[in-house]
């Protein structure tokens, strides 16, 4: 810890922050109700959405990792990142031209009872259920690895324990989002992202002042290093950064990430029109463009300014940006970078615990009956959101318990598995007319990915040196159709 950026200082600036959200909070959820926060009333404006999407989809996975894999080599090395940003922008003019057109006519509240509406019940819950399975790992994963790097360089100077941390991250969480829901979210959101990015902007200024260099001095100065390297065709299908294996699985990432998630589906859905969230998408794609050209950037002068101050490289690459921001770079720099790194955590996982909380009360528990009153739903709704902050914090301390980084991204990983029988069922729901054996359904969305899993292991050995990488859920999300297309019968 940098002798100038005192632990109190970094605490102080984070309660600051936190009291500032929950202002907001307190602003946008009065009068609030159910609708309030399972929808927003259908009445958030498309700009604020478009801004906050780039919070959430980034998160604090990205923040803190992204920058480091630039000079890591291997996977997403130097700027090939960017051939998976180019395939997004054709998943998300899917979601724009073809998805969104269908929730809207559907009036859904989430985006599931489309499958209960073309197959059945079962078909519904099981896709519910895996979106609950991936969020609940996904969620628990960004917050363990933010929560990690908080633990280390702020809260250990206060003897506080790791527990402690994550349960006082997860109630501030449930304390701002528990009245106003995603209504809240869009306003929060949209603060953390300007928060993230402008903590990545900032830093790269300050190093940009430290080598003394102006943005095209530095510029050149990655190019010089070899850092801004994009297209890869040589490598073939063997190589993990193949512009064209990272393009496709961009667009398919997209599309199941994000078009087929409720977590960010539910910020679209609050738009007055489908025309106003199809503003916000395209907005939204065009503006990650640029972000993540700066977390690119921002990893590559990480690389830049550690070699030419002598400063060791982290074993672990995701450790690069907290050491330099909190140890070289003055305490400016070091109080924006937690800020950034609190947005970037928070503007995924306060989203994440709404959309699970709206899905287990619509999907599963039929929150939508009439015969329910407003006050039953109230209470049932927060015993839910409470329950989900619960199993947050349980499953982030199994995480630290397991204290091995390979189990642990190994769990995330399979979490992943789970979007590939949600590409599946929607593809197979819009692009035949088929009717399937709707009670067999969850047994073929249950073989797909293990079966997935043991190709991909074994790929390199019988598929002559080919990895699917990313595309993983390409092959996951064919499995799960061809079983379908197996269980149907043609419409008589």
């Amino acid at each position: 810890m940098s002798n100038v950026l005192s632990p109190s200082l970094v605490l102080g600036v984070i309660v600051a922050y936190f009291l500032f959200l929950i202002v907001i909070s307190y602003i946008t959820g009065r009068d609030a109700n159910n609708e309030t926060f399972f929808t927003a009333n259908k009445k958030s404006p498309w700009l604020l959405v478009a801004i906050g999407m780039i919070g959430a989809s980034l998160s604090g996975v990205t923040f803190i990792s992204i920058p480091g894999v630039v000079g890591k080599g291997g996977t997403n090395m130097n700027f090939a990142y960017m051939q998976m940003v180019f395939g997004y922008l054709v998943g998300y003019l899917v979601i724009a031209t073809v998805l969104m057109p269908l929730y809207y006519k559907m009036n859904l509240t989430t985006i599931y009872g489309y499958l209960r509406d073309r197959f059945g019940v079962v078909s519904y819950k099981t896709g519910a259920f895996y979106f609950l399975l991936s969020r609940v790992i996904g969620a628990s994963f960004r917050l363990f690895l933010v929560a990690i790097v908080l633990q280390n360089f702020v809260m250990d100077q206060f003897g506080i324990p790791f527990m402690v941390t994550v349960a006082l991250t997860i109630i501030l969480i449930w304390v701002y989002t528990f009245r106003g829901g995603i209504k809240t979210i869009v306003w929060t959101d949209t603060i953390q992202t300007v928060c993230m990015l402008t903590a990545v902007i900032l830093t790269i200024g300050a190093i940009g002042s430290a080598m003394d260099m102006s943005i095209s001095g530095l510029w050149a100065e990655m190019k010089s290093a070899g850092y801004t390297e994009l297209f890869y065709f040589e490598g073939g299908w063997s190589d993990p950064n193949n512009f064209f294996k990272q393009f496709i699985s961009g667009a398919l990432i997209a599309i199941v990430m994000t078009g087929l998630d409720q977590d960010m589906m539910q910020k679209n859905l609050t738009c007055k029109s489908l025309g106003d969230a199809q503003k916000n998408i395209y907005t939204f794609s065009f503006i990650l463009i640029f972000a993540n050209l700066l977390f690119l950037s921002l990893g590559a002068l990480l690389y830049i300014y550690a070699t030419k101050e002598g400063i060791a490289i982290p074993e672990k690459t995701d450790l690069l940006y907290p050491t330099i921001a909190l140890n070289y770079l003055g305490p400016t720099v070091g109080v924006i970078f937690i800020l950034g790194l609190i947005a970037a955590a928070y503007s995924s996982a306060d989203s994440a615990l709404t959309a699970l909380t709206t899905s287990f009360c619509i999907d599963f528990l039929d929150f939508e009956r009439k015969d329910r009153s407003e006050s039953e739903k109230k209470s049932l709704r927060l015993k839910v959101h409470i329950a989900f902050s619960v199993l947050l914090f349980l499953v982030i301390v199994i995480f630290k318990a397991l204290n091995n980084d390979a189990i642990i991204n190994e769990l995330f990983t399979a979490a992943g598995y789970t979007y590939g029988p949600l590409l599946g069922l929607f593809s197979f729901g819009m692009l035949t007319k088929r009717l399937v054996k709707d009670q067999y359904v969850w047994i073929i969305c249950l073989a797909a990915p293990v079966l997935a899993y043991m190709i991909n292991a074994n790929s390199a050995t019988l598929l002559g040196g080919f990895q699917f990488g990313f595309l993983i859920v390409a092959l996951n999300g064919a499995l799960t159709f061809l079983g379908l297309w197996v269980l149907s019968r043609r419409v008589s």
